[in-house]
Parts: C-alpha cells; sequence; structure tokens
C-alpha cells in the first residue's frame, strides 16, 4: 500500500467523520476512533511512519488544548472541591485498574500501570461540551466539574510523565529546559501575540507549534515524554487564551481541522475487532472496573459539596477519551502493552465517554440550576465565552 493511498483514505475518512458529527451532534472524536477502526480492520489501513508521527504531535496538541481550557479563577476559588473530587477520581480508578490488570487479568506490572493511567482518566472534551451546551458553565456545578476536572488529567499527565520516564543525564536538561519555557512563555507570548497576531500567516500559532516541538525533540532526549510539560504550557497560558478568545479559536480550527483527527484515527487503526471480540470479557471487566471504582470514590465527596448535583457530576467525572487515549498510544508506541491490551483499553475509554454522559444528561441533569430552584448554586457574572467545541 502506498502513501498516497493511505493519505487519500485517511483524508477521505477526516471530512466523514466532520459531516457525521455535524449531522448527529456526537463528539468528532468518537467518530473519528470509530472510522479509524473501520479503516484499520476493513480499508486494509496500518500505521506509517509519517501518521505515527502526526498522531504524536496530535496527542500533543490536544494535551496542549486541555490545559488551556482550564480558568485558573475557577480552580482557586474551588480548590477544596475540586482536589477532593479530582483526586479520588484519578485515584480510584487508577489503584483498582492496576490491581485488577496485575492479580486477576496477569498483565505484566508496567503494562497494568497503564492501564491504570489509561482509564484513570476524565474527559474534559466531553465535560466541557456538555456544560456548554448546557449553559452550566456560567453555575458553581460547572465550576467544579471543571477544575475537578483538570486535578483528575494533572494526576495522569504526572503519573505517565514520571512513572515512564528513563532518567539519564539528558533527563535533566529536558527537564531544565521544559522548566524554563513554561516560565517564559506567560511573560513573552502577550508581547508576542500582540506584535505578530491578526496575520494571515499567523505567526503566534507557528510559535506555539514550535514550543510544542521543542517540548517533544527535548523529552526524546530526556528518554520522557512530552505530555506533562505541553499540559502545564497551556495551563500558564490559560489566561492569556481566555482574553484572546480569537486565537484560541484559531489554534481550535487548525487543530481539529487536519491535526488531531490523525491522533483519533491512527488510535482506531491500531485496534483490532477481532482482539476485541476474542477479549470481550475483559473488556466488559475493566469497563465495569472503572465505572465502579469512579462511582464509589466520586459520590461520598460529590453529595457532600453538590448534594443535589452529585449523581450528574460523579457520572461525568466517570467519562473518559482524549487523556485515556493518549497513555494507551504510549503504551503501545513504547511496547509496554501489545495490541490486544490496546484495543481493549480504548474501547473501554470510548465506552466510558458515551454510557456515563448519555445516563447523566437523560435522568440526572439539574434542571433545578438553570431554573433557580437551587438556593446553593449561584448565577456567576464572569464571561465564558459560548463557544462550541
Amino acid at each position: 500500500m502506498t502513501d498516497h493511498y493511505t493519505a487519500l483514505i485517511i483524508a477521505s475518512l477526516v471530512f466523514l467523520g466532520g459531516v457525521i458529527s455535524v449531522e448527529t451532534g456526537i463528539s468528532v472524536a468518537l467518530i473519528e476512533i470509530t472510522l479509524g477502526v473501520i479503516g484499520g480492520n476493513f480499508l486494509n489501513l496500518s500505521p506509517t511512519p509519517w501518521l505515527t508521527f502526526l498522531a504524536g504531535f496530535g496527542g500533543i496538541l490536544l494535551t496542549f488544548l486541555a490545559g488551556a481550557e482550564v480558568d485558573m479563577v475557577v480552580l482557586r476559588e474551588k480548590a477544596k472541591e475540586s482536589l477532593l473530587i479530582g483526586g479520588i477520581s484519578f485515584l480510584a480508578p487508577f489503584l483498582g485498574t492496576i490491581a485488577y490488570c496485575y492479580w486477576v487479568a496477569h498483565w505484566t506490572l508496567n503494562a497494568s500501570i497503564i492501564g491504570g493511567i489509561a482509564l484513570s482518566t476524565t474527559s474534559l472534551a466531553v465535560i466541557y461540551a456538555v456544560l456548554v451546551e448546557t449553559g452550566l458553565t456560567n453555575y458553581e456545578i460547572g465550576k467544579i466539574l471543571m477544575a475537578s476536572c483538570f486535578i483528575t488529567d494533572l494526576g495522569t499527565a504526572l503519573a505517565l510523565s514520571i512513572i515512564f520516564a528513563e532518567f539519564n543525564v539528558l533527563t535533566i536538561v529536558f527537564a531544565g529546559v521544559s522548566v524554563l519555557v513554561i516560565f517564559l512563555m506567560p511573560r513573552i507570548s502577550p508581547f508576542l501575540f500582540k506584535r505578530y497576531g491578526e496575520r494571515v500567516i499567523e505567526p503566534e500559532i507557528k510559535f506555539l507549534f514550535f514550543i510544542l516541538f521543542l517540548f517533544i525533540y527535548v523529552s526524546q532526549l530526556g528518554s520522557s515524554h512530552a505530555i506533562l510539560p505541553a499540559f502545564v504550557a497551556g495551563l500558564v497560558l490559560s489566561k492569556t487564551f481566555n482574553e484572546n478568545r480569537i486565537l484560541q479559536r484559531k489554534l481550535r480550527i487548525i487543530a481539529f481541522a487536519m491535526v488531531t483527527p490523525f491522533f483519533f484515527i491512527n488510535g482506531g487503526i491500531n485496534i483490532s475487532l477481532k482482539m476485541l471480540y476474542q477479549n470481550f470479557g475483559l473488556f466488559v471487566m475493566l469497563f465495569g472496573v472503572k465505572q465502579v471504582t469512579k462511582i464509589a470514590g466520586i459520590y461520598p465527596f460529590a453529595r457532600r459539596y453538590v448534594r443535589k448535583e452529585a449523581m450528574f457530576t460523579t457520572l461525568l467525572m466517570s467519562t473518559g477519551l482524549t487523556m485515556g487515549t493518549i497513555s494507551s498510544m504510549f503504551g503501545l508506541s513504547t511496547g509496554v502493552i501489545d495490541q490486544t491490551q490496546f484495543s481493549v483499553l480504548v474501547a473501554v475509554v470510548v465506552a466510558s465517554a458515551i454510557l456515563p454522559t448519555f445516563i447523566a444528561q437523560k435522568w440526572f441533569y439539574p434542571s433545578h440550576v438553570t431554573n433557580g430552584e437551587n438556593d446553593n448554586e449561584s448565577l456567576t457574572n464572569a464571561k465564558t465565552g459560548g463557544e462550541d467545541v
């Protein structure tokens, strides 16, 4: 199969995924993963070096965008609630999945840890889309959900970067460069964006891409991964993006139009339906482990801090998508997990993005909040932007 054929098929799948997403209202990430599965299992697509490279960059760009979505004001205002809900949202499934994979499924320890990381995640994309669609971004419940999701994903990024880092002399270089760049970015970016922004050649976006490629390069030198610095870089620029919605929108357009689709489609290509069918029992058990540990861990804290919206909060915090897929892809690309384990993990991640969200919106949507019936919820005057994801 030629690269030209692979590029043509993937381009057609990317376009088709966009059309289906618009017509159905389903997250384009879910559709692109599904189309990747079809391409890998029925259209004879397989990962190529250029596709793997683009997919890797797409994953890092998604991580950066996830960090940029966090509102630091919200995080400070709801620090206690978000730390407790977000912290247990990461820790409970992380430990529960490792225990099941290692002692019951008999995976290797490292493969079990990858499984724990992949299933510990909460989908910022899913939560953000639901909150924007329902108008809950302006309310206290929306604030707590977004801040808690950040804590969970930060735990994921830290675990993946620290546990699987192969420390050597160049690891210090990687850490030093990352810290220096993250320190300087919020100080020089406003000047660069103001001086070079609003131009058709988009120098400010090229600058951000340069920074992400720099993280990727120095992380490879240091035998580490660029997820954590990319996530923190997005976080330190979140205020800048909140004040510059045009730049944020342009970066999203470039990312979701032709960069991140390679990540999701490549992930789907690596899912073997045959292997998933042969290990369907494992899929069911891991999905159950994620949901049971998430719900058991989150619900008591949600019941305490957002009593009327406890189950809604718990279910949305039980979703997963982008970071779970990134973690699984990392495990596959480094040889920590095999294609069978990868197929099962990504299938669980995708299922967790769909089922808990559907149940939360269908039976536990907090209509009393937007109807003004909850005395503990108050509408904020903060500007949220209200853009579609």
